[in-house]
């Protein structure tokens, strides 16, 4: 098999916010527990408005990602969701919630499975980077506030962040994963499997708003 090259390219402001943006994402979308107000304080903390929620350390300005940490990256944030699906299918009161966590768990693990079975193939091993280990905390903070919670206010929570999560997911591969992604197949990969975050945004939405009015 021939070598395979991954080369490294500087990331552009918009890159770097996509890339903050995803990075952030865990901490500010749960940070302590909140009710009614929750969807509000998600909505700010991920559009970059100012306020009581701001963001914890972003990616430096002279980030970088090459192919084997852009993976690292997307394989890190399939495994958060799938996770943070687990918790939501326990701890969830709507059924609607308990099934968009179960399509979450099945979805991004298959995900995953192709994109293992891709870098194995390639013989490259993902690279742990800045950008997946502030994905890891903040995920784990997030877990840690929505373990506090129960009933309505679980749902409420959960979905607040699925759909925060999700349109930051689909920012950093638009901006930044796919176009700086220089392999053809790990770059295919990230396309292909672009839809499915979008279908899954639009359904957490809708779910959204549908415990909104209830």
């Amino acid at each position: 098999m021939s070598r395979v090259t991954f080369t490294v390219r500087r990331a552009s402001g918009s890159s770097l916010a996509a890339l903050a943006a995803l990075a952030c994402l865990g901490v500010a979308a749960c940070g302590g527990g909140r009710d009614a107000t929750t969807d509000t304080a998600v909505a700010t903390s991920t559009t970059g408005a100012t306020g009581a929620e701001s963001a914890p350390a972003q990616p430096a300005a002279s980030a970088t990602l090459n192919d084997a940490q852009i993976a690292h990256v997307a394989v890190t944030a399939n495994a958060i969701d799938s996770t943070a699906g687990v918790m939501a299918q326990e701890k969830g009161r709507s059924q609607a919630v308990k099934d968009f966590a179960k399509t979450m768990v099945t979805d991004h693990a298959g995900v995953n499975k192709q994109a293992v079975a891709l870098v194995t193939r390639l013989k490259v091993t993902p690279e742990d980077n800045d950008v997946s280990r502030q994905l890891t905390a903040g995920a784990n903070q997030a877990a840690d506030s929505l373990k506090a919670l129960s009933g309505a206010a679980f749902d409420r929570a959960y979905i607040a962040r699925e759909v925060a999560y999700h349109q930051a997911v689909l920012d950093a591969l638009d901006k930044t994963l796919i176009p700086d992604a220089q392999n053809a197949e790990l770059k295919k990969l990230l396309q292909d499997v672009r839809p499915a975050f979008a279908a899954h945004l639009d359904r957490a939405r809708n779910i959204q708003g549908s415990l909104g009015a209830q």
